[in-house]
């Protein structure tokens, strides 16, 4: 869009805050860029040059405006919607995959050459992969900095860079401030200094576009939690999470205008690839506006639209872990589902301590599920024989499934073994890859909630006719399964 200088300005001039993260505006007077919505006056139009990421900008030798903030916003919805290498590029890199394993290891994940990725991301981006995680290092850094009581020393480890003196000039260049200054304003503005904190926690605000509908994403995951694993505790969703460097424990709790986070992390290194998950997970990089205007267009759905806007899709930390659970859910309850999946915690997880909550295993990674004995599931033959295979396609590399995957060759992948159909792999699309046009015209409550509105409730008459909710036919599920009153549709709280 950056490229549409018309529709820039418009956006700009009406401080819309659905495009921040979308562009940026880089003033040329002042040398700052800041996100569209900034709440300072718009400077002339013809100072305006405008950007398709924050790294663009500081590439472009442009700062941080200390106002809006435009580091912060959230992500661009186009990296999640759409499955070119680029998209797939981006959500690698907001991971952390370029600090842990450089552009190489970006580039063979992907399957092209380094030269290929970096050429189409800077066409594309106006920075390279390099650039664009040294954008991301810089405000990984400023939340350990604002945030936290840790030594500056730690911080410049901990947020991926390679040296002090980088993390002191990387700040100062991207944010106009040493980092002292940044924590003495952040401590200014709270008007007190750190509170004491528990040692390894970090308490930060995740950012999403308007609105926001808590009720079927935070009461999908409550109402689904593996116990050890997961629990709905003092109105947050809390669960452990398998991380590059060790483990972590995270805790979301919806509030009117952000997503409330505190993060246990063994190894403060995985702040980045925790928050990266913690943000898939809840959708929080979608964009609401566009989804409902478009399910608006259909009467039928309207008004499920106009009573509850902002519905998200549930998602998943770990995608091998959702394609397991997926397996394990298939054709029983929900409570089932969570005993077969607790069982297989008890038996195969790793144990973790939790000193503020009732958690105790990470998931089992295909690796631990691998060896397991068939006999030992309390399943039928047939769905055994399903588990064992998928976890052995899992373990031995034949079948990936995460940020990288290429959705078609996944979903070809997953139909090709025993016991997968339909419905299995929509649902591993919709939720652990994050397609958001996945569509689950064969499930129960799709197609009671179907007949309920008027719509054909046949798998095929169903697929036609949501035809006209493309490319949102995910988020159109969300709203049709809030037609039924189930514990999945309700904050816990609330129920």
């Amino acid at each position: 869009m950056h490229t549409d200088t018309e529709a820039c300005v418009r956006a700009v001039k009406s401080k819309d805050a659905r495009f921040d993260g979308v562009f940026f505006t880089a003033v040329r007077t002042t040398r700052i860029y800041c996100r569209p919505s900034c709440p300072v006056v718009p400077p002339k139009v013809e100072n305006m040059v405008f950007h398709p990421s924050a790294a663009s900008c500081q590439r472009a030798g442009f700062r941080a405006c200390k106002r809006c903030r435009p580091d912060t916003s959230p992500g661009s919805p186009e990296w999640n919607v759409r499955a070119d290498v680029v998209a797939r590029a981006m959500r690698l890199i907001r991971d952390g995959v370029v600090d842990r394993e450089g552009v190489p290891g970006l580039a063979a994940r992907l399957g092209y050459s380094t030269r290929q990725i970096e050429r189409q991301l800077l066409a594309e981006l106006g920075a390279g992969p390099l650039a664009l995680a040294r954008a991301q290092r810089a405000q990984a850094a400023r939340v350990l900095i604002e945030t936290t009581p840790m030594p500056m020393a730690e911080i410049a480890f901990a947020a991926g860079f390679s040296s002090i003196r980088t993390f002191n000039d990387t700040v100062r260049q991207v944010f106009a401030l040493p980092p002292g200054e940044l924590r003495s304003r952040a401590t200014r503005s709270r008007g007190s200094a750190h509170a004491p904190r528990t040692p390894g926690v970090i308490v930060l605000r995740l950012p999403y576009r308007a609105p926001l509908n808590p009720s079927n994403l935070f009461g999908h995951l409550a109402a689904t939690a593996v116990p050890g694993v997961e629990e709905w505790r003092d109105g947050a969703y809390r669960r452990t999470l398998s991380l590059p460097h060790g483990h972590g424990i995270v805790a979301l709790g919806p509030r009117p205008d952000h997503i409330a986070c505190r993060l246990f992390l063994t190894d403060p290194r995985d702040l980045t690839n925790a928050i990266s998950r913690c943000r898939w997970l809840l959708d929080l990089d979608a964009d609401p506006v566009a989804v409902d205007d478009q399910l608006r267009t259909d009467p039928l759905l309207a008004p499920l639209v106009d009573a509850a806007p902002g519905r998200r899709v549930p998602r998943t930390v770990d995608a091998a872990e959702f394609a397991v659970r997926a397996v394990l859910g298939q054709q029983v309850s929900t409570a089932a589902a969570r005993t077969h999946a607790a069982r297989l915690v008890a038996a195969h997880g790793v144990p973790v301590d939790d000193p503020e909550g009732g958690l105790t295993h990470l998931f089992p990674a295909p690796e631990a599920l691998a060896s397991l004995d068939p006999a030992s599931l309390a399943l039928p033959r047939s769905r055994r024989t399903t588990l064992v295979t998928l976890v052995g396609a899992l373990a031995d590399g034949s079948l990936r499934l995460g940020l990288d995957s290429d959705r078609d060759e996944a979903r070809a992948r997953l139909l090709a073994l025993p016991g997968f159909g339909p419905w299995t792999t929509e649902v591993i699309a919709m939720r652990a890859l994050g397609d958001p046009d996945a569509f689950l015209p064969g499930d129960l409550g799709m197609r009671r909630a179907a007949e309920g509105l008027g719509l054909p409730s046949t798998p095929a008459a169903l697929t036609a006719a949501a035809a006209r909710w493309r490319p949102w036919r995910a988020y159109a599920v969300q709203y049709l399964w809030a037609t039924d009153d189930h514990p999945i549709n309700h904050l816990p709280d609330t129920a």
